[in-house]
Protein backbone atom coordinates (compact mmCIF):
# COMPACT_ATOMS: atom_id res chain seq x y z
CA UNK A 1 0.00 0.00 0.00
CA UNK A 2 1.43 3.44 -0.93
CA UNK A 3 1.66 6.25 1.67
CA UNK A 4 -1.28 8.09 0.19
CA UNK A 5 -3.41 5.02 0.51
CA UNK A 6 -2.38 4.66 4.15
CA UNK A 7 -3.70 8.17 4.79
CA UNK A 8 -6.94 7.71 2.87
CA UNK A 9 -7.96 4.32 4.30
CA UNK A 10 -8.67 5.41 7.92
CA UNK A 11 -10.58 8.40 6.67
CA UNK A 12 -12.67 6.28 4.35
CA UNK A 13 -13.43 3.75 7.14
CA UNK A 14 -14.37 6.46 9.58
CA UNK A 15 -16.56 8.11 6.99
CA UNK A 16 -18.26 4.80 6.26
CA UNK A 17 -18.91 4.17 9.96
CA UNK A 18 -20.27 7.67 10.34
CA UNK A 19 -22.60 7.14 7.40
CA UNK A 20 -23.86 3.87 8.92
CA UNK A 21 -24.58 5.57 12.21
CA UNK A 22 -26.72 8.14 10.47
CA UNK A 23 -28.94 5.58 8.72
CA UNK A 24 -32.33 4.80 10.35
CA UNK A 25 -32.38 1.47 12.21
CA UNK A 26 -33.79 -1.52 10.37
CA UNK A 27 -37.50 -2.09 11.18
CA UNK A 28 -38.38 -5.21 13.23
CA UNK A 29 -41.82 -6.84 13.37
CA UNK A 30 -43.66 -5.96 16.62
CA UNK A 31 -44.28 -8.86 19.02
CA UNK A 32 -47.97 -9.72 18.87
CA UNK A 33 -49.75 -9.49 22.19
CA UNK A 34 -51.28 -12.80 23.26
CA UNK A 35 -54.95 -12.94 22.33
CA UNK A 36 -57.66 -13.78 24.87
CA UNK A 37 -58.40 -17.49 25.08
CA UNK A 38 -61.48 -19.42 26.15
CA UNK A 39 -61.23 -22.01 28.88
CA UNK A 40 -64.20 -24.36 28.63
CA UNK A 41 -65.22 -25.81 32.00
CA UNK A 42 -67.89 -28.45 32.34
CA UNK A 43 -69.35 -28.30 35.83
CA UNK A 44 -71.12 -31.23 37.46
CA UNK A 45 -72.22 -32.29 40.93
CA UNK A 46 -74.23 -34.86 42.88
CA UNK A 47 -73.95 -37.62 40.27
CA UNK A 48 -74.55 -40.15 43.07
CA UNK A 49 -73.51 -43.15 41.00
CA UNK A 50 -76.44 -42.92 38.58
CA UNK A 51 -74.92 -45.12 35.91
CA UNK A 52 -78.32 -45.77 34.33
CA UNK A 53 -80.87 -43.11 33.34
CA UNK A 54 -82.92 -41.85 36.26
CA UNK A 55 -85.71 -44.24 37.12
CA UNK A 56 -88.58 -41.91 36.32
CA UNK A 57 -89.10 -39.49 33.44
CA UNK A 58 -88.60 -35.91 34.58
CA UNK A 59 -91.07 -33.07 34.04
CA UNK A 60 -88.78 -30.32 32.82
CA UNK A 61 -89.96 -26.71 32.82
CA UNK A 62 -88.22 -24.58 30.19
CA UNK A 63 -87.59 -20.86 30.27
CA UNK A 64 -90.38 -20.23 27.76
CA UNK A 65 -92.88 -21.83 30.16
CA UNK A 66 -93.29 -25.09 28.27
CA UNK A 67 -93.12 -28.37 30.16
CA UNK A 68 -91.56 -31.53 28.78
CA UNK A 69 -91.53 -35.09 30.09
CA UNK A 70 -88.21 -36.68 29.24
CA UNK A 71 -85.85 -39.43 30.39
CA UNK A 72 -82.55 -37.98 31.55
CA UNK A 73 -79.10 -39.03 32.66
CA UNK A 74 -77.19 -42.27 32.50
CA UNK A 75 -73.41 -42.49 32.15
CA UNK A 76 -73.54 -43.18 28.39
CA UNK A 77 -75.43 -39.93 27.67
CA UNK A 78 -73.66 -37.97 30.43
CA UNK A 79 -70.16 -38.88 29.22
CA UNK A 80 -71.06 -38.17 25.59
CA UNK A 81 -72.52 -34.78 26.47
CA UNK A 82 -69.49 -33.78 28.51
CA UNK A 83 -67.02 -34.83 25.83
CA UNK A 84 -69.08 -32.99 23.19
CA UNK A 85 -69.26 -29.76 25.19
CA UNK A 86 -65.63 -29.67 26.23
CA UNK A 87 -64.57 -30.12 22.58
CA UNK A 88 -65.86 -26.61 21.80
CA UNK A 89 -62.48 -25.16 22.76
CA UNK A 90 -58.85 -26.20 22.77
CA UNK A 91 -58.53 -25.77 26.52
CA UNK A 92 -61.02 -27.46 28.85
CA UNK A 93 -61.59 -28.96 32.29
CA UNK A 94 -64.32 -31.10 33.86
CA UNK A 95 -64.87 -30.22 37.52
CA UNK A 96 -67.23 -31.82 40.05
CA UNK A 97 -68.60 -30.30 43.25
CA UNK A 98 -68.88 -33.51 45.30
CA UNK A 99 -71.27 -36.40 45.96
CA UNK A 100 -70.21 -38.00 42.71
CA UNK A 101 -70.51 -41.30 44.59
CA UNK A 102 -72.53 -42.36 47.63
CA UNK A 103 -76.30 -42.79 48.08
CA UNK A 104 -76.11 -44.56 44.73
CA UNK A 105 -78.48 -46.96 42.97
CA UNK A 106 -77.87 -50.66 43.34
CA UNK A 107 -75.90 -51.13 40.10
CA UNK A 108 -73.15 -48.90 41.52
CA UNK A 109 -73.59 -49.19 45.28
CA UNK A 110 -73.69 -53.00 45.29
CA UNK A 111 -70.11 -52.83 44.02
CA UNK A 112 -68.98 -50.08 46.42
CA UNK A 113 -69.24 -47.43 43.68
CA UNK A 114 -66.21 -48.85 41.91
CA UNK A 115 -68.02 -48.78 38.53
CA UNK A 116 -68.84 -45.09 38.95
CA UNK A 117 -65.27 -44.11 39.81
CA UNK A 118 -63.98 -46.09 36.83
CA UNK A 119 -66.63 -44.58 34.55
CA UNK A 120 -65.93 -41.01 35.66
CA UNK A 121 -62.21 -41.59 35.12
CA UNK A 122 -62.78 -42.84 31.57
CA UNK A 123 -65.13 -39.92 30.90
CA UNK A 124 -62.39 -37.41 31.65
CA UNK A 125 -63.28 -35.91 35.02
CA UNK A 126 -60.30 -33.76 36.03
CA UNK A 127 -61.08 -32.57 39.57
CA UNK A 128 -63.83 -32.98 42.11
CA UNK A 129 -64.50 -31.68 45.57
CA UNK A 130 -65.30 -34.24 48.24
CA UNK A 131 -68.95 -34.19 49.33
CA UNK A 132 -70.62 -35.51 52.46
CA UNK A 133 -71.81 -38.72 50.75
CA UNK A 134 -68.27 -39.61 49.74
CA UNK A 135 -67.84 -40.36 53.46
CA UNK A 136 -70.80 -42.79 53.63
CA UNK A 137 -68.44 -45.76 53.93
CA UNK A 138 -65.76 -43.91 55.88
CA UNK A 139 -62.64 -41.99 54.94
CA UNK A 140 -60.52 -45.12 54.54
CA UNK A 141 -62.84 -46.48 51.86
CA UNK A 142 -62.84 -43.03 50.24
CA UNK A 143 -59.05 -43.18 50.11
CA UNK A 144 -59.38 -46.56 48.37
CA UNK A 145 -61.68 -44.95 45.82
CA UNK A 146 -58.77 -42.67 44.89
CA UNK A 147 -55.87 -45.09 45.24
CA UNK A 148 -57.49 -48.30 44.04
CA UNK A 149 -56.91 -51.82 45.26
CA UNK A 150 -59.11 -54.41 46.93
CA UNK A 151 -58.56 -53.82 50.65
CA UNK A 152 -61.82 -54.42 52.51
CA UNK A 153 -63.21 -51.61 54.71
CA UNK A 154 -66.94 -52.48 54.56
CA UNK A 155 -69.17 -55.54 54.78
CA UNK A 156 -69.14 -55.87 50.98
CA UNK A 157 -66.38 -57.51 48.97
CA UNK A 158 -64.32 -55.10 46.86
CA UNK A 159 -63.31 -55.92 43.29
CA UNK A 160 -66.24 -58.30 42.91
CA UNK A 161 -66.42 -57.85 39.12
CA UNK A 162 -62.91 -56.77 38.09
CA UNK A 163 -59.71 -55.31 39.58
CA UNK A 164 -60.15 -51.72 40.73
CA UNK A 165 -57.52 -49.19 39.68
CA UNK A 166 -58.97 -46.19 41.53
CA UNK A 167 -59.64 -42.69 40.25
CA UNK A 168 -57.39 -40.99 37.73
CA UNK A 169 -59.00 -37.66 38.61
CA UNK A 170 -57.93 -35.51 41.54
CA UNK A 171 -60.09 -35.33 44.68
CA UNK A 172 -59.73 -32.03 46.57
CA UNK A 173 -60.62 -31.44 50.22
CA UNK A 174 -59.33 -28.05 51.36
CA UNK A 175 -61.36 -27.97 54.57
CA UNK A 176 -60.82 -31.55 55.77
CA UNK A 177 -57.83 -32.39 57.96
CA UNK A 178 -56.67 -35.09 60.33
CA UNK A 179 -56.98 -33.65 63.80
CA UNK A 180 -53.74 -35.08 65.19
CA UNK A 181 -51.38 -34.50 62.27
CA UNK A 182 -53.10 -31.47 60.66
CA UNK A 183 -52.47 -33.21 57.34
CA UNK A 184 -55.20 -32.80 54.70
CA UNK A 185 -57.21 -35.86 53.70
CA UNK A 186 -56.64 -34.90 50.04
CA UNK A 187 -54.89 -31.87 48.53
CA UNK A 188 -56.60 -28.55 49.12
CA UNK A 189 -56.16 -27.32 45.57
CA UNK A 190 -54.48 -27.99 42.26
CA UNK A 191 -52.97 -25.82 39.55
CA UNK A 192 -53.52 -26.62 35.88
CA UNK A 193 -51.28 -24.83 33.37
CA UNK A 194 -52.20 -24.47 29.71
CA UNK A 195 -49.91 -23.34 26.89
CA UNK A 196 -50.88 -21.45 23.74
CA UNK A 197 -47.99 -20.81 21.40
CA UNK A 198 -45.61 -20.07 24.22
CA UNK A 199 -48.10 -17.96 26.13
CA UNK A 200 -49.15 -20.02 29.12
CA UNK A 201 -51.88 -19.40 31.64
CA UNK A 202 -52.67 -21.18 34.90
CA UNK A 203 -55.92 -22.03 36.66
CA UNK A 204 -56.19 -22.79 40.36
CA UNK A 205 -58.95 -25.18 41.47
CA UNK A 206 -59.96 -25.31 45.16
CA UNK A 207 -62.25 -28.11 46.34
CA UNK A 208 -64.04 -28.54 49.67
CA UNK A 209 -67.14 -29.85 51.39
CA UNK A 210 -69.54 -28.18 53.80
CA UNK A 211 -68.45 -27.66 57.39
CA UNK A 212 -71.52 -29.58 58.66
CA UNK A 213 -70.43 -32.85 57.02
CA UNK A 214 -69.88 -34.64 60.38
CA UNK A 215 -73.58 -34.15 61.20
CA UNK A 216 -74.64 -35.68 57.89
CA UNK A 217 -72.69 -38.93 57.95
CA UNK A 218 -72.15 -41.75 60.40
CA UNK A 219 -69.64 -40.26 62.87
CA UNK A 220 -67.30 -43.25 62.72
CA UNK A 221 -66.79 -42.54 59.01
CA UNK A 222 -65.16 -39.18 59.78
CA UNK A 223 -63.57 -40.05 63.12
CA UNK A 224 -60.28 -38.22 63.57
CA UNK A 225 -61.10 -35.60 60.92
CA UNK A 226 -61.93 -31.94 61.37
CA UNK A 227 -63.94 -29.80 58.95
CA UNK A 228 -63.09 -26.10 58.91
CA UNK A 229 -65.08 -22.97 58.04
CA UNK A 230 -65.73 -22.82 54.30
CA UNK A 231 -65.12 -19.11 53.63
CA UNK A 232 -62.00 -18.94 55.79
CA UNK A 233 -60.61 -22.03 54.09
CA UNK A 234 -61.29 -20.69 50.60
CA UNK A 235 -59.71 -17.33 51.35
CA UNK A 236 -56.57 -18.87 52.79
CA UNK A 237 -56.17 -21.06 49.73
CA UNK A 238 -56.84 -18.15 47.35
CA UNK A 239 -54.04 -16.22 49.03
CA UNK A 240 -51.70 -19.20 48.70
CA UNK A 241 -52.50 -19.62 45.01
CA UNK A 242 -52.08 -15.88 44.39
CA UNK A 243 -48.60 -16.03 45.94
CA UNK A 244 -47.75 -18.55 43.22
CA UNK A 245 -48.95 -16.15 40.54
CA UNK A 246 -52.29 -17.81 39.84
CA UNK A 247 -54.94 -15.28 38.83
CA UNK A 248 -57.77 -17.49 37.52
CA UNK A 249 -59.37 -19.26 40.47
CA UNK A 250 -62.22 -21.77 40.51
CA UNK A 251 -63.88 -23.07 43.67
CA UNK A 252 -65.75 -26.39 43.69
CA UNK A 253 -67.74 -26.56 46.92
CA UNK A 254 -70.26 -29.10 48.15
CA UNK A 255 -72.70 -26.52 49.45
CA UNK A 256 -75.46 -24.84 47.53
CA UNK A 257 -78.42 -22.60 46.92
CA UNK A 258 -82.12 -22.93 46.11
CA UNK A 259 -83.72 -21.47 43.01
CA UNK A 260 -87.18 -21.61 41.44
CA UNK A 261 -85.94 -20.49 38.02
CA UNK A 262 -86.12 -22.90 35.05
CA UNK A 263 -82.85 -24.67 34.30
CA UNK A 264 -82.35 -22.64 31.08
CA UNK A 265 -83.18 -19.27 32.66
CA UNK A 266 -80.03 -17.97 34.38
CA UNK A 267 -80.33 -15.38 37.11
CA UNK A 268 -80.26 -14.75 40.84
CA UNK A 269 -83.91 -13.77 41.34
CA UNK A 270 -85.26 -15.31 44.55
CA UNK A 271 -82.15 -17.36 45.08
CA UNK A 272 -81.44 -18.36 48.67
CA UNK A 273 -79.63 -20.92 50.76
CA UNK A 274 -76.57 -21.51 52.94
CA UNK A 275 -74.03 -20.85 50.19
CA UNK A 276 -75.05 -17.16 50.15
CA UNK A 277 -73.36 -16.55 53.51
CA UNK A 278 -70.15 -18.09 52.16
CA UNK A 279 -70.25 -16.11 48.91
CA UNK A 280 -70.59 -12.89 50.88
CA UNK A 281 -67.25 -13.60 52.58
CA UNK A 282 -65.05 -15.12 49.89
CA UNK A 283 -62.07 -13.36 48.35
CA UNK A 284 -63.12 -11.26 45.32
CA UNK A 285 -60.32 -12.91 43.34
CA UNK A 286 -62.47 -16.05 42.96
CA UNK A 287 -63.85 -16.15 39.40
CA UNK A 288 -66.14 -19.18 39.43
CA UNK A 289 -67.94 -21.24 42.08
CA UNK A 290 -69.25 -24.66 41.05
CA UNK A 291 -71.62 -25.78 43.80
CA UNK A 292 -73.80 -28.72 44.79
CA UNK A 293 -75.51 -30.49 47.72
CA UNK A 294 -78.98 -28.95 47.26
CA UNK A 295 -79.65 -30.81 43.97
CA UNK A 296 -80.77 -27.53 42.42
CA UNK A 297 -80.12 -26.18 38.90
CA UNK A 298 -78.97 -22.57 38.57
CA UNK A 299 -76.56 -20.09 37.01
CA UNK A 300 -76.21 -16.90 39.05
CA UNK A 301 -73.93 -13.94 38.31
CA UNK A 302 -73.25 -13.03 41.92
CA UNK A 303 -72.15 -9.50 40.97
CA UNK A 304 -75.87 -8.70 40.61
CA UNK A 305 -76.09 -9.27 44.38
CA UNK A 306 -72.68 -7.89 45.36
CA UNK A 307 -70.99 -5.71 42.69
CA UNK A 308 -67.62 -6.13 44.41
CA UNK A 309 -67.54 -9.86 43.66
CA UNK A 310 -67.57 -10.78 39.97
CA UNK A 311 -68.09 -14.49 40.45
CA UNK A 312 -70.31 -16.86 38.51
CA UNK A 313 -72.11 -19.45 40.68
CA UNK A 314 -73.46 -22.64 39.11
CA UNK A 315 -75.07 -25.96 39.97
CA UNK A 316 -76.16 -28.85 37.74
CA UNK A 317 -78.89 -30.54 39.76
CA UNK A 318 -78.80 -34.25 40.54
CA UNK A 319 -77.90 -37.58 39.05
CA UNK A 320 -76.31 -36.49 35.77
CA UNK A 321 -79.58 -34.99 34.55
CA UNK A 322 -77.75 -31.75 33.70
CA UNK A 323 -74.23 -30.47 33.19
CA UNK A 324 -73.09 -26.84 33.22
CA UNK A 325 -71.35 -25.49 30.12
CA UNK A 326 -69.06 -22.67 31.30
CA UNK A 327 -66.79 -20.41 29.25
CA UNK A 328 -64.12 -18.30 30.93
CA UNK A 329 -62.41 -15.78 28.64
CA UNK A 330 -58.87 -15.31 29.92
CA UNK A 331 -56.25 -12.71 29.03
CA UNK A 332 -53.01 -14.76 28.89
CA UNK A 333 -50.94 -11.62 29.44
CA UNK A 334 -51.99 -11.57 33.09
CA UNK A 335 -54.10 -14.77 33.52
CA UNK A 336 -57.13 -12.67 34.43
CA UNK A 337 -60.71 -13.60 33.57
CA UNK A 338 -62.18 -10.81 31.46
CA UNK A 339 -65.56 -12.43 30.72
CA UNK A 340 -67.56 -15.46 31.81
CA UNK A 341 -70.76 -17.17 30.70
CA UNK A 342 -72.56 -20.36 31.69
CA UNK A 343 -75.65 -22.37 30.80
CA UNK A 344 -77.13 -25.59 32.11
CA UNK A 345 -77.61 -28.32 29.53
CA UNK A 346 -80.23 -31.05 29.91
CA UNK A 347 -78.65 -34.48 29.48
CA UNK A 348 -81.26 -36.42 27.52
CA UNK A 349 -80.92 -40.14 28.04
CA UNK A 350 -81.13 -40.80 24.29
CA UNK A 351 -77.82 -38.99 23.73
CA UNK A 352 -79.36 -36.23 21.63
CA UNK A 353 -77.18 -33.54 23.24
CA UNK A 354 -74.13 -34.89 21.46
CA UNK A 355 -75.94 -36.88 18.80
CA UNK A 356 -74.81 -40.19 20.23
CA UNK A 357 -74.22 -42.23 23.35
CA UNK A 358 -70.73 -43.03 24.58
CA UNK A 359 -70.13 -46.62 23.46
CA UNK A 360 -67.41 -47.34 26.00
CA UNK A 361 -69.61 -46.05 28.83
CA UNK A 362 -72.54 -48.14 27.58
CA UNK A 363 -70.41 -51.28 27.59
CA UNK A 364 -69.06 -50.48 31.04
CA UNK A 365 -72.52 -49.96 32.54
CA UNK A 366 -73.91 -53.08 30.87
CA UNK A 367 -71.21 -55.19 32.52
CA UNK A 368 -72.31 -54.06 35.98
CA UNK A 369 -76.02 -54.22 35.19
CA UNK A 370 -75.52 -57.87 34.25
CA UNK A 371 -73.52 -58.52 37.42
CA UNK A 372 -76.26 -57.00 39.60
CA UNK A 373 -79.26 -58.40 37.72
CA UNK A 374 -79.97 -61.42 39.93
CA UNK A 375 -79.97 -59.31 43.09
CA UNK A 376 -81.85 -56.42 41.50
CA UNK A 377 -84.72 -58.44 40.05
CA UNK A 378 -85.39 -60.63 43.06
CA UNK A 379 -89.00 -60.03 44.25
CA UNK A 380 -89.28 -59.14 47.93
CA UNK A 381 -93.05 -58.61 48.26
CA UNK A 382 -96.10 -56.76 47.02
CA UNK A 383 -97.54 -53.43 48.13
CA UNK A 384 -100.71 -51.45 47.79
CA UNK A 385 -100.77 -47.71 48.30
CA UNK A 386 -98.85 -44.53 47.55
CA UNK A 387 -95.05 -44.85 47.75
CA UNK A 388 -94.34 -41.53 46.06
CA UNK A 389 -91.11 -39.57 46.10
CA UNK A 390 -90.13 -38.08 49.45
CA UNK A 391 -90.81 -34.38 49.65
CA UNK A 392 -89.47 -31.87 52.19
CA UNK A 393 -87.91 -33.38 55.30
CA UNK A 394 -90.96 -32.28 57.31
CA UNK A 395 -93.45 -34.03 55.03
CA UNK A 396 -95.12 -37.18 56.33
CA UNK A 397 -95.39 -39.91 53.68
CA UNK A 398 -96.87 -43.40 53.58
CA UNK A 399 -93.48 -44.70 52.49
CA UNK A 400 -91.75 -43.14 55.50
CA UNK A 401 -94.36 -44.58 57.84
CA UNK A 402 -93.91 -47.97 56.19
CA UNK A 403 -90.14 -47.88 56.80
CA UNK A 404 -90.70 -47.03 60.48
CA UNK A 405 -93.27 -49.82 60.79
CA UNK A 406 -90.86 -52.28 59.22
CA UNK A 407 -88.13 -51.29 61.66
CA UNK A 408 -90.47 -51.69 64.64
CA UNK A 409 -91.64 -55.07 63.26
CA UNK A 410 -88.05 -56.30 62.99
CA UNK A 411 -86.97 -55.23 66.48
CA UNK A 412 -89.91 -56.14 68.71
CA UNK A 413 -87.81 -58.99 70.10
CA UNK A 414 -85.47 -56.30 71.43
CA UNK A 415 -88.40 -54.70 73.24
CA UNK A 416 -88.95 -51.91 70.73
CA UNK A 417 -92.04 -49.76 71.28
CA UNK A 418 -91.30 -46.95 68.80
CA UNK A 419 -89.19 -46.71 65.64
CA UNK A 420 -87.99 -43.49 64.05
CA UNK A 421 -86.68 -43.00 60.51
CA UNK A 422 -84.92 -39.84 59.33
CA UNK A 423 -86.79 -38.50 56.31
CA UNK A 424 -83.56 -37.26 54.71
CA UNK A 425 -82.46 -40.89 54.43
CA UNK A 426 -85.41 -41.82 52.19
CA UNK A 427 -83.89 -41.35 48.76
CA UNK A 428 -86.66 -42.07 46.25
CA UNK A 429 -90.07 -43.64 45.64
CA UNK A 430 -90.87 -47.33 45.27
CA UNK A 431 -91.76 -48.16 41.69
CA UNK A 432 -93.91 -51.28 42.06
CA UNK A 433 -95.03 -53.40 39.10
CA UNK A 434 -98.65 -53.35 37.95
CA UNK A 435 -99.54 -56.16 40.37
CA UNK A 436 -97.74 -54.40 43.23
CA UNK A 437 -94.59 -56.52 43.06
CA UNK A 438 -91.55 -54.88 44.64
CA UNK A 439 -88.00 -55.97 43.86
CA UNK A 440 -84.81 -55.76 45.87
CA UNK A 441 -83.67 -52.98 43.51
CA UNK A 442 -86.79 -51.00 44.42
CA UNK A 443 -86.20 -51.06 48.17
CA UNK A 444 -82.45 -50.63 47.72
CA UNK A 445 -83.00 -47.38 45.84
CA UNK A 446 -85.07 -46.11 48.78
CA UNK A 447 -82.46 -46.97 51.45
CA UNK A 448 -79.03 -47.45 49.84
CA UNK A 449 -76.89 -46.93 52.95
CA UNK A 450 -76.89 -50.38 54.55
CA UNK A 451 -77.60 -49.03 58.03
CA UNK A 452 -78.00 -51.43 60.95
CA UNK A 453 -81.00 -51.09 63.28
CA UNK A 454 -80.27 -50.36 66.93
CA UNK A 455 -82.75 -50.44 69.84
CA UNK A 456 -82.05 -48.47 73.03
CA UNK A 457 -83.79 -47.39 76.22
CA UNK A 458 -84.59 -43.70 76.84
CA UNK A 459 -86.48 -41.92 79.57
CA UNK A 460 -89.63 -40.08 78.59
CA UNK A 461 -87.81 -36.84 79.34
CA UNK A 462 -85.04 -37.80 76.91
CA UNK A 463 -87.61 -38.74 74.29
CA UNK A 464 -89.33 -35.37 74.60
CA UNK A 465 -85.98 -33.58 74.33
CA UNK A 466 -85.12 -35.69 71.28
CA UNK A 467 -88.37 -34.70 69.60
CA UNK A 468 -87.60 -31.02 70.20
CA UNK A 469 -84.30 -31.53 68.38
CA UNK A 470 -86.32 -31.97 65.20
CA UNK A 471 -87.16 -28.27 65.35
CA UNK A 472 -84.16 -26.59 66.95
CA UNK A 473 -81.62 -24.33 65.26
CA UNK A 474 -78.84 -26.96 65.09
CA UNK A 475 -78.96 -28.31 61.57
CA UNK A 476 -82.08 -28.29 59.40
CA UNK A 477 -85.68 -28.82 60.46
CA UNK A 478 -86.64 -32.45 59.92
CA UNK A 479 -89.44 -34.56 61.35
CA UNK A 480 -89.09 -38.28 61.86
CA UNK A 481 -91.15 -40.88 60.12
CA UNK A 482 -92.69 -42.68 63.09
CA UNK A 483 -94.06 -46.17 63.62
CA UNK A 484 -97.68 -47.13 64.20
CA UNK A 485 -99.21 -45.89 67.48
CA UNK A 486 -96.99 -42.79 67.73
CA UNK A 487 -98.66 -39.40 67.14
CA UNK A 488 -97.01 -35.98 67.32
CA UNK A 489 -98.09 -32.41 66.56
CA UNK A 490 -95.81 -29.36 66.41
CA UNK A 491 -95.88 -25.61 65.85
CA UNK A 492 -92.81 -23.89 64.41
CA UNK A 493 -94.03 -20.46 65.55
CA UNK A 494 -93.51 -21.41 69.17
CA UNK A 495 -90.09 -20.80 70.82
CA UNK A 496 -87.29 -23.26 70.24
CA UNK A 497 -87.53 -26.00 72.85
CA UNK A 498 -91.31 -25.64 73.10
CA UNK A 499 -92.37 -26.55 69.58
CA UNK A 500 -93.73 -30.01 70.36
CA UNK A 501 -97.41 -29.40 71.11
CA UNK A 502 -98.45 -32.96 71.93
CA UNK A 503 -97.04 -36.46 71.67
CA UNK A 504 -98.67 -39.79 72.48
CA UNK A 505 -97.92 -43.48 72.19
CA UNK A 506 -100.93 -45.74 71.74
CA UNK A 507 -103.16 -42.88 72.87
CA UNK A 508 -101.24 -42.14 76.08
CA UNK A 509 -99.12 -38.99 76.62
CA UNK A 510 -95.40 -39.60 76.94
CA UNK A 511 -94.51 -39.85 80.64
CA UNK A 512 -91.20 -38.05 81.38
CA UNK A 513 -90.48 -40.50 84.22
CA UNK A 514 -91.19 -43.68 82.24
CA UNK A 515 -88.75 -45.68 80.06
CA UNK A 516 -89.23 -46.37 76.35
CA UNK A 517 -87.47 -48.75 73.96
CA UNK A 518 -86.77 -46.95 70.68
CA UNK A 519 -85.36 -48.27 67.41
CA UNK A 520 -83.38 -46.13 64.98
CA UNK A 521 -80.82 -46.79 62.26
CA UNK A 522 -77.11 -46.74 63.01
CA UNK A 523 -76.73 -43.31 61.39
CA UNK A 524 -79.17 -41.75 63.85
CA UNK A 525 -77.84 -43.85 66.73
CA UNK A 526 -74.46 -42.17 66.26
CA UNK A 527 -76.02 -38.68 66.44
CA UNK A 528 -76.49 -38.19 62.70
CA UNK A 529 -78.47 -35.19 61.39
CA UNK A 530 -77.64 -33.42 64.70
CA UNK A 531 -79.92 -35.72 66.75
CA UNK A 532 -77.34 -36.03 69.51
CA UNK A 533 -79.74 -37.36 72.16
CA UNK A 534 -79.91 -40.67 70.28
CA UNK A 535 -76.36 -41.27 71.56
CA UNK A 536 -77.54 -41.14 75.20
CA UNK A 537 -79.64 -44.30 75.18
CA UNK A 538 -78.76 -47.40 77.18
CA UNK A 539 -79.05 -51.18 76.85
CA UNK A 540 -78.31 -51.22 73.12
CA UNK A 541 -79.37 -54.22 71.06
CA UNK A 542 -78.06 -54.45 67.50
CA UNK A 543 -80.64 -55.70 65.03
CA UNK A 544 -80.78 -56.47 61.32
CA UNK A 545 -79.79 -54.22 58.43
CA UNK A 546 -82.57 -51.82 57.41
CA UNK A 547 -83.24 -53.60 54.10
CA UNK A 548 -83.52 -56.95 55.85
CA UNK A 549 -86.17 -55.41 58.10
CA UNK A 550 -88.07 -54.06 55.09
CA UNK A 551 -87.94 -57.46 53.36
CA UNK A 552 -89.25 -59.25 56.44
CA UNK A 553 -92.09 -56.75 56.86
CA UNK A 554 -93.13 -57.04 53.21
CA UNK A 555 -92.96 -60.84 53.26
CA UNK A 556 -95.20 -61.10 56.33
CA UNK A 557 -98.30 -60.35 54.25
CA UNK A 558 -99.29 -61.33 50.73
CA UNK A 559 -100.01 -57.69 49.88
CA UNK A 560 -98.69 -55.12 52.33
CA UNK A 561 -100.98 -52.08 52.48
CA UNK A 562 -98.89 -48.97 53.07
CA UNK A 563 -99.92 -47.14 56.25
CA UNK A 564 -102.08 -44.00 56.14
CA UNK A 565 -100.98 -40.50 57.09
CA UNK A 566 -101.86 -38.76 60.35
CA UNK A 567 -98.95 -39.60 62.65
CA UNK A 568 -97.22 -36.22 62.32
CA UNK A 569 -99.23 -32.97 62.22
CA UNK A 570 -97.90 -29.48 61.51
CA UNK A 571 -99.95 -26.88 63.41
CA UNK A 572 -97.86 -23.94 62.20
CA UNK A 573 -100.02 -21.22 60.65
CA UNK A 574 -99.36 -21.11 56.93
Amino acid sequence: MNPLARLIAPITLATALSACASLPPAETAPVAAPQPVTLRIIGTNDFHGNLEPLRRAANITHGDGSVEEVRVGGLAAYAAAIKHLRAQDEFSLVIGAGDMIGASPLVSSLFLDEPTVTGLSAMGLDFTAVGNHEFDRGWRELRRMKDGGCEKFTTRQPCAVEPFAGANYQILSASTYFEESAEPLFPASAIKTFDQGGHGFSVGVIGLTLEETPTLVTPSGVSGLIFTDEAETINAEVARLAEQGVETIVVAIHQGLYSDLPYDAPGCDGINGPLLDILAQIDPRVDLVISGHTHQVYVCDYSSIDPTRHVLVTSAGYGGAYVTDIALTIDPANDEVIASTARNVLVRADGSVSGQLDDAASTHVSRYVAASQAAAERPVGRISGDAHDPGPATEETSLGNAIADAQLFATRDAGAQIAFMNNSGIRTAIEADADGTVTFADIYAVQPFGNTLITRTYSGAQLLALLEQQFDDDGFVQTFSASEGFVLSYDLERPVGQRVVSVTLNGQPIDPAASYRITMNSFLAAGGDSFTIFEDGTDSVIGPVDLEAMEAWLAAEDIRVLPPLGRITDLTEK
